[in-house]
């Protein structure tokens, strides 16, 4: 599983721990990343959505919820499990009007 945001794309950064004597040694910088579930209101159901960061859920819910922001969003913008989600809800949303 890559260690990858789905919503904003941040990823593992490198760098080096650095000793009192000054001495480098390579080490990677692990993002935080989460599962969680947002209620849909299309779906009528939770989706669930595994590595995601802190600031992917704030920006999801700034947006107004799973539902708008992947409606909202353009597909180039989205990762491939994202699209896929967004095309799940275009169909219901086409269907309920």
């Amino acid at each position: 599983m890559a260690r990858v945001c789905k919503i904003t794309g941040k990823r593992v950064l490198t760098g080096n721990n650095v000793s009192h004597a000054n001495n480098k040694t390579r080490r990677r910088f692990l993002p935080n990343l989460q599962s969680v579930s947002f209620p849909s209101s299309l779906l009528k159901r939770q989706i669930g959505i595994s590595s995601i960061s802190p600031a992917g859920i704030r920006f999801v819910e700034k947006c107004g919820g799973i539902d708008s922001f992947l409606l909202n969003t353009p597909t180039g913008k989205l990762s491939q499990p994202m699209r896929k989600l967004q095309k799940t809800l275009m169909t219901f949303e086409q269907t309920d009007e």
